[in-house]
C-alpha cells in the first residue's frame, strides 16, 4: 500500500514539475495554456470576457550581459516574486520565456480595466532590483487580449496578446497595448506583404532604382545611391518604408539585399568607371559575419570593382552590437569598399562613434537641410559637422537638397557633396543609363 501511495505521489510530483518553471517556481507555458483552456471551457455557455497578457522585460539582455547570468537569474526571481504578490485570488501569472511572463485575469471584463492592471504591473516592475551590492532598473512592455466569444481558442488569444506585445515593443519602453480588430487586419496585411515579398525575391522581381549624388561645385554626377523598389501584381507599388521593415523583421533582408546589389552592380558595369554606387546595409546585416563575404562574392561574380562601392550604415546598426559592427566595417574597408555613416544627426548620435569607427564619408540627415534656411541652430549644426569632418578627413554629402538656395548655402559652408530631388529623383536602371548617355553626348558636342 505504501508503495502504491509513493508511486502515486511520485506521479503527481512529476506532473507538477512538467507545469512549473524551475527557476522562479511559477507555472510555465503549459500551465498558462491549461488554465486559459479551462476558463474558456467554463465560460463556453456564457462567454463572459476575461483578459490574458504577456509581459516582456525591456532591456533585460544588456543587464544580463553587464551583471552576468547568475545576477540575471536573481532578477528574474525577484520579478516573479513581485508579479505573484500582485495577483489576486482569481488571477495567475506564469513564466513562458526567458524574460517573458504571462498573466490571466478572469475577473477583468473590459479593455480599460486590462490596461489599468497592466500599467500597475509595469509600475511594480520598475522599482530597483538588488544585485549584490549594486542595483538595476528594468521597464516592461505588455500586450493584452480579451476573450469575447466561445469561438476563440487558447492559441488565438495568446497570438493576439503576442501581436499586441509586438506593437507595444515597437512604440517604446513601458508601453501597454490591447489587441484590437484593426491590429488583426494590420497583422494580416503584413503577412500578405511578407508572402508576396518572399515570392518577389525568389523570382527576382525587386528592382534597384538610382538617385544621383553630385559634386556641388561642378554639378557633375559622381555616383548614385541604390534604392530598392517593388511593384506586386496584386498589391501594386509597395513603398520601401513598408516592405524594408517587414523584410528586416521576417528575415528576408539578406536575400533581398543580395538581389538588389547584384542587379545594381550589373547595371553600373555599363556606366563610366569613375561613378560609384552607394548601397544601404541593414542593422542585422551589419552584425552578420557572412555579410562581407556575400558582398565580395557578388562583386566577384559580376566583375564589379570593390572600390566603386560605398556601403551606407546607420548608427542604429552600430549600436546593436558595436564589436561585430566594427569588425564588419574594417573587413569591408580592407577589401577596398568605402563605408559611409548615413542619416547623421538623428537618433542617439555619438561623436565617439566617429572616433571608434573608421568611416570614409558622412551623410548629413535631410532634417537639417530642410530647415537650414530658416533655422539658425540647424545651420550651426551643419557648419559644425562640416568642420569636424574636415578635421577627420571624411567626405560629406548633404541629403534631401530640394532648393537652389540650400545648395548654394551648403557650397558656401564648404560642403562638396549633395543628394536630393533638386538633382534628380530615383529612376530605374534603363533610365539612369539613358540619362548618363545623354550627358555624354552633350559633353561631346561641347
Amino acid at each position: 500500500m505504501q508503495r502504491l501511495f509513493a508511486q502515486g505521489q511520485s506521479s503527481r510530483d512529476n506532473s507538477e514539475l512538467a507545469f512549473t518553471d524551475p527557476l522562479t517556481g511559477l507555472g510555465n507555458h503549459r500551465r498558462f495554456s491549461d488554465k486559459v483552456e479551462r476558463l474558456i471551457s467554463e465560460r463556453a455557455e456564457d462567454p463572459a470576457p476575461f483578459a490574458v497578457g504577456i509581459i516582456d522585460l525591456d532591456g533585460f539582455k544588456p543587464i544580463n550581459d553587464l551583471f552576468g547570468h547568475k545576477a540575471g537569474d536573481e532578477i528574474l526571481v525577484q520579478v516573479a516574486m513581485r508579479l505573484r504578490a500582485a495577483m489576486d485570488g482569481h488571477s495567475t501569472v506564469t513564466r513562458i520565456g526567458a524574460d517573458e511572463f504571462a498573466f490571466l485575469f478572469p475577473m477583468v471584463f473590459s479593455e480599460e480595466a486590462a490596461a489599468e492592471k497592466a500599467r500597475m504591473l509595469i509600475e511594480i516592475l520598475s522599482a530597483p532590483y538588488d544585485v549584490g551590492a549594486r542595483s538595476a532598473r528594468l521597464s516592461a512592455s505588455v500586450g493584452c487580449s480579451l476573450f469575447h466569444s466561445g469561438d476563440e481558442t487558447t492559441e488565438v488569444l495568446i497570438h493576439k496578446a503576442e501581436t499586441a506585445l509586438y506593437r507595444a515593443k515597437r512604440s517604446g519602453r513601458g508601453a501597454v497595448v490591447i489587441f484590437t480588430q484593426e491590429m488583426e487586419e494590420a497583422a494580416k496585411r503584413v503577412t500578405r506583404i511578407e508572402q508576396a515579398l518572399r515570392r518577389a525575391v525568389s523570382a527576382g522581381d525587386v528592382e534597384p532604382h538610382f538617385q544621383p549624388i553630385i559634386d556641388l561645385r561642378t554639378r557633375r554626377t559622381i555616383g548614385f545611391e541604390t534604392l530598392a523598389r517593388w511593384t506586386d501584381p496584386d498589391l501594386g507599388p509597395v513603398p520601401p518604408t513598408t516592405f524594408i521593415p517587414i523584410a528586416e523583421e521576417r528575415g528576408i533582408i539578406g536575400p533581398l539585399s543580395q538581389l538588389v546589389l547584384r542587379k545594381a552592380t550589373e547595371a553600373a558595369c555599363h556606366w563610366p568607371q569613375d561613378l560609384f554606387i552607394a548601397f544601404n546595409l541593414s542593422p542585422s546585416q551589419l552584425v552578420d559575419q557572412n555579410t562581407g563575404l556575400q558582398i565580395l562574392s557578388i562583386l566577384g561574380r559580376v566583375g564589379f570593382n570593390p572600390r566603386r562601392l560605398e556601403v551606407e550604415i546607420t548608427e542604429t546598426g552600430l549600436m546593436s552590437d558595436p564589436a561585430s559592427a566594427g569588425k564588419a566595417v574594417e573587413d569591408l574597408r580592407r577589401s577596398g569598399i568605402r563605408v559611409s555613416l548615413d542619416d547623421f544627426g538623428t537618433g542617439q548620435s555619438s561623436l565617439g562613434r566617429l572616433r571608434d569607427f573608421h568611416f570614409d564619408k558622412l551623410k548629413i540627415d535631410r532634417s537639417f537641410i530642410a530647415t537650414m534656411l530658416e533655422d539658425r541652430p540647424s545651420e550651426h549644426i551643419i557648419r559644425a559637422i562640416l568642420a569636424m569632418c574636415e578635421g577627420l578627413g571624411m567626405d560629406v554629402v548633404a541629403e534631401g537638397v530640394e532648393q537652389e538656395a540650400q545648395a548654394d548655402r551648403l557650397l558656401q559652408f564648404g560642403c562638396r557633396g549633395g543628394q536630393g530631388f533638386l538633382f534628380g529623383r530615383p529612376v530605374d536602371a534603363d533610365t539612369t543609363l539613358a540619362n548618363l548617355r545623354g550627358v555624354q553626348r552633350m559633353a561631346a558636342r561641347a
